[in-house]
């Protein structure tokens, strides 16, 4: 048996609506510790991990590990039946295979309760180690969102550069360039409106601006965001839940041409005989190997001679003359 209560019904309304763009189905894994989810996106580039502790709820029971398949655009549009300041239930039986929410309004005297089917969704739970990250920033969400709306409208991608000066953020488009700069800002009235940089030493990576803007879309859910950058890692953008949990998104870091052409030419010459056509599109090594194989089998099978007797010149000659 499953019952969750949650007080602040509108933290899940907010949760769901920063989810939903991004992943269509996922399994929530309820156990003794939390409510928690992991899911990638269809495109498997980015991955959001959600975990909302089991102290952070009003009641919570869970006689043993359960997992629910939900489609997430479902469930928001159920959640967005709930008023703001709803106490949102969830229950669900051992086994079963349906979920119920219930919202009940503060003043108890209306209580409504929407039935959902579960889906079985096959999927891998990913361990994310944990990792020492080459630069750290905490700065305002809405700050942050806002960079990454004005950007996209200048580029597609957006380089963010820690160093000793501050954060930037470049972008570069068909209608010219864009550079933000934000510096280490702790003296402020209110704690949230801090930006704070920690760094172990410099890093530049670069990112899909449609991506960033998705993972904003958690901004009403906390005042500050913290990005995760390390070299050949993730970048990690995480919004804590109130006092009860975090949201975090890890998304692959774009190679950029430079990288790209410096690892073509690193790569060792596999076959310097000139091809016949043009080449439509370099390959990787994995798929060239297999060809070589087949071309070295082919090389060591013996000859086959031809069948057809070619005629002499003189009886050609004699031929002719018939």
């Amino acid at each position: 048996m499953l019952e969750l209560r949650l007080v602040q019904g509108s933290l899940l309304k907010k949760v769901l609506e920063s989810v939903k763009d991004l992943v269509n189905d996922a399994n929530f894994d309820c156990s003794a510790t939390g409510f928690s989810l992991q899911a990638m996106d269809s495109s498997h580039v980015a991955l959001v991990a959600l975990l909302l502790r089991s102290e952070g709820f009003e009641h919570y029971r869970c006689d043993r590990n359960l997992s629910m398949g939900m489609n997430l655009n479902n469930m928001a549009k159920m959640l967005k039946c709930a008023g703001n300041d709803d106490i949102v239930t969830i229950k669900a039986d051992d086994g079963g295979d349906t979920v119920t929410f219930m919202f009940e309004s503060p003043t108890q005297d209306k209580i409504a309760d929407f039935e959902m089917k579960l889906m079985d969704i096959d999927s891998e739970h990913l361990g994310i180690p944990e990792a020492e990250f080459q630069a750290i920033v905490r700065m305002p969400s809405a700050e942050f969102a806002r960079i990454c709306k004005d950007l996209s409208s200048i580029g597609d991608t957006v380089v963010i550069s820690v160093t000793k000066e501050g954060v930037k953020f470049s972008t570069r488009g068909d209608i010219g360039t864009a550079n933000i700069v934000c510096r280490q800002n702790t003296t402020v009235d209110k704690p949230e409106d801090a930006t704070v940089i920690e760094m172990q030493e410099p890093v530049s990576l670069t990112f899909a601006l449609r991506y960033m803007n998705s993972f904003t879309k958690a901004t009403p859910l906390s005042n500050q965001v913290t990005i995760s950058l390390s070299s050949e890692l993730p970048v990690v953008v995480e919004y804590k839940v109130a006092e009860m949990g975090y949201i975090r998104f890890y998304l692959a870091p774009k190679l950029e041409e430079d990288d790209i052409e410096n690892q073509a030419e690193a790569r060792p010459e596999v076959n310097k005989k000139p091809k016949e056509g043009p080449i439509v599109d370099a390959k990787p090594i994995s798929e060239i190997k297999p060809k070589l194989e087949v071309k070295a089998e082919d090389e060591n099978k013996p000859q086959i001679e031809s069948t057809t007797a070619v005629g002499s010149k003189e009886e050609i000659d004699l031929m002719d003359d018939e």
